[in-house]
């Protein structure tokens, strides 16, 4: 993924890119294979895409692009990561160029995805920023308590009562024996061991919706309420 957007962009051997730590595994590597050098920003909690202050901090004298994700259906913010890749004299790597689609499908999961929010408990529901359409590719959660353990142990529980659930990053990428760097980044890291993805298809019933709401509600109780 994304090969050739970073090779337009000009990247070259000796580069660093600033990406996601959170969701950015892919373009890390198409990064590393134009000879380029990854370098991970944290993630904005509510969105999970790059949070431009992290981006800032990471940048050095041989940064000369910035490659946002577009995660989840989630935008990125590309308006301030743009303000910082003029004020720095950085390029942009335009990794979703395609122009939005509004399908019959995206629609339905938008409203499935406010049948969603209105309904569920025990669980942090997906944030929208102001003035953001979410397409909610994946209609993602976090589970609150004790991390890893408590999110694996809710997925299970939900797989058990039929619900086709699943983790959507298991390890933030620099974390990752591909790209495991001495660097803390909280919020990617945080991210990875509480998101649960909960189905949320166009094709979807609204028996099956249902049933989501009941399994999720019914568990939500044995978990600490988030600390926020």
């Amino acid at each position: 993924m994304g090969t050739k957007e970073i090779m337009a962009a000009g990247v070259s051997t000796g580069d660093e890119v600033v990406v996601p730590a959170f969701g950015g595994a892919e373009v890390a590597g198409a990064v590393r294979a134009v000879g380029a050098r990854p370098v991970f920003a944290d993630i904005d909690p509510h969105s999970f895409c790059l949070d431009p202050k992290a981006v800032e901090a990471a940048v050095t004298d041989r940064t000369v692009a910035i490659a946002p994700v577009n995660l989840f259906g989630h935008p990125a913010d590309t308006v301030c990561l743009q303000e910082l890749a003029q004020r720095r004299g950085l390029r942009m790597v335009e990794l979703d160029s395609a122009p939005a689609v509004v399908s019959v499908d995206a629609v339905r999961r938008r409203q499935y995805a406010s049948y969603l929010d209105m309904r569920l408990r025990g669980v942090v529901i997906p944030t929208v920023a102001l003035g953001v359409q979410h397409s909610y590719t994946d209609y993602v959660v976090r589970v609150p308590g004790n991390g890893r353990p408590d999110r694996d142990a809710f997925k299970q529980a939900l797989r058990s009562r039929g619900v086709a659930c699943y983790v959507p990053v298991k390890t933030a990428a620099h974390r990752t024996p591909e790209f495991r760097v001495d660097v803390r980044l909280p919020e990617s890291e945080r991210a990875a061991d509480e998101t649960l993805a909960l189905p949320v298809q166009a094709s979807m019933t609204k028996r099956e919706l249902q049933r989501v709401v009941s399994a999720c509600n019914g568990l939500g109780g044995l978990l600490m309420e988030p600390a926020c």
